[in-house]
């Protein structure tokens, strides 16, 4: 059973979450805490993201420059692999990106996925480097997520590349793909945006996961928007509480959303991160709630490497 098939049976909201590989050189325990704290909450999907690797330049005393990549968390196959086998009746949900890889990659990954047993994918563009001031795409790779889309679809069909195959494998991957009610950052505006969304619907996706909002009027907006130019796959709310202050500032850059003014008065009282914390927990209910009576068929929960706000948020919810 792949995890659409979940959303299109919802009689109430699934919870899942989404999680952060652990920087290089940590240990995987850290994911088993975060998980084994939600875990009682029966999560439908654990969602886990992927960061392309990055170029870092070294100065040897010649004055020549040398540039090595790096990659500061480990690939996304392997971590899925350590999630099913430990936590067998979650659905792992990897995110699978066009940055930094080749069509033949992209493929490859693709197959040692479906070789574990993996069903579900989410299908990104992903973000610039940080060294880059706008995405560039890879030789011989996707410039956007309707593209790798395509290519999934391909391979759920048996179509492979390049070669003339006998007795081809299908792949069956379920495909989920990024919303963005408030517009993506590199969108000129939401109109425009909301047909880029269409085209990744209209490759193959079978479902939406949002950005984070904190506004629900503005997730409820985005639907109907959805729905009147014709996308009809689930959408599927994301949610992050705000932890500290500076996500009051940091959040709206980064990622193009607004913190609503009811939001912004109450952060402005809090005199510690702690009564931040605790705002961020009591915000994200109220927000879960709206959505579970707006009917949606799951909840979806940005952890970003904290998990106990997120405890408490679903004591309260699920």
């Amino acid at each position: 059973m792949k995890v659409i098939e979940h959303f299109d049976t919802a009689e109430t909201p699934h919870f899942s979450f989404e999680l952060l590989p652990p920087l290089k050189g940590h240990s995987i325990e850290s994911i088993y805490r975060t998980i084994d704290n939600l875990v009682e909450f029966n999560p439908i999907n654990i969602n886990i993201t992927y960061h392309q690797e990055e170029n870092i330049y070294k100065k040897h005393p010649s004055g020549l420059l040398e540039r090595k990549t790096i990659r500061k968390r480990p690939g996304t196959v392997a971590l899925a692999a350590a999630i099913k086998y430990k936590y067998p009746n979650v659905h792992v949900v990897p995110h699978i990106i066009c940055g930094g890889f080749t069509k033949d990659a992209t493929e490859y990954a693709l197959i040692d996925l479906h070789f574990l047993g993996i069903t579900d994918l989410l299908v990104l563009r992903g973000d610039p480097i940080a060294s880059q001031n706008y995405f560039q795409v890879e030789e011989n790779g996707h410039a956007n997520a309707s593209e790798l889309v395509k290519q999934v679809v391909d391979l759920n069909n048996g179509k492979y590349l390049g070669e003339t195959l006998e007795n081809k494998a299908t792949t069956g991957f379920s495909i989920g793909v990024a919303g963005y009610p408030e517009k993506h950052t590199e969108a000129p505006n939401l109109e425009t945006d909301l047909l880029y969304l269409k085209n990744k619907v209209d490759a193959g996706a079978d479902y939406i996961v949002t950005q984070m909002f904190f506004d629900n009027q503005k997730y409820f907006n985005f639907v109907s928007n959805c729905r009147e130019i014709g996308i009809k796959v689930p959408i599927i709310p994301g949610l992050k509480p705000i932890s500290s202050l500076k996500d009051m500032l940091l959040l709206p850059k980064v990622f193009n959303i607004d913190i609503p003014d009811g939001l912004v008065k109450e952060l402005n009282k809090c005199k510690t991160n702690d009564a931040v914390f605790q705002l961020g927990i009591e915000w994200c209910i109220n927000q879960s709630k709206g959505l579970a009576e707006f009917g949606v068929p799951a909840i979806h929960y940005f952890t970003i490497g904290i998990s106990d706000n997120i405890k408490a948020i679903a004591k309260e919810v699920f």
